[in-house]
């Protein structure tokens, strides 16, 4: 095995350590309110691992490359690489209100501060960069298309769920941090 899979297989393992790690145990507490989560963690617990697979099988298989050479391949390293690394800083950051159900705690308020300056859902951004770095660490057309697609449109469904018990909670003022904030990409989207 050569240093190019070492650093992809490396991380995988990283990523996959990482988002266990935060299913055990990262999840809403006996007295949060519960039962907003519109069955988005299963999706995403069905997603991303189809997703992942689907996309290095179908690299192995079909021959459809995005450009020739070893630098789109590290690339796609440095994005997983600082996908998975800011996610785990997000997450820190964010610290006992990162669930991974949607939940809110009782003395829950909006975090409009470091990332959560620029966009509502770093932590989701940073995992869409991740899966962007699979994509094209794997110099697929077809294979980026599988690790980027399906979870976005998850991750997008997640986003309404978790916007929406945000609304419900604070109202007004949810509203407002909306009209200034972009949901994943900076003045962008």
């Amino acid at each position: 095995m050569g240093i190019l899979q070492i650093c992809f297989y490396s991380l995988m393992l990283a990523w996959l350590v990482t988002e266990i790690y935060y299913a055990i145990s990262m999840r809403s507490g006996k007295q949060d309110k519960k039962g907003k989560d519109g069955h988005s963690l299963l999706i995403l617990w069905i997603i991303i691992p189809l997703s992942i697979w689907t996309s290095i099988s179908v690299s192995s298989i079909f021959n459809y490359p995005i450009a020739s050479g070893d630098w789109l391949y590290w690339i796609g390293i440095i994005l997983l690489f600082v996908g998975i690394v800011t996610r785990i800083i997000i997450i820190k950051n964010l610290g006992k209100y990162f669930t991974v159900d949607v939940s809110i705690k009782s003395d829950h308020a909006i975090k409009s501060d470091g990332f959560y300056t620029y966009v509502r859902h770093p932590s989701y951004a940073f995992s869409m960069l991740t899966f962007l770095g699979l994509g094209l660490a794997l110099n697929n057309w077809v294979s980026l298309a599988i690790a980027f697609i399906p979870p976005f449109i998850a991750f997008s469904y997640r986003i309404f769920v978790e916007e929406k018990a945000l609304i419900e909670q604070f109202g007004k003022n949810y509203e407002d941090y909306r009209l200034h904030t972009k949901k994943l990409i900076p003045f962008i989207y």
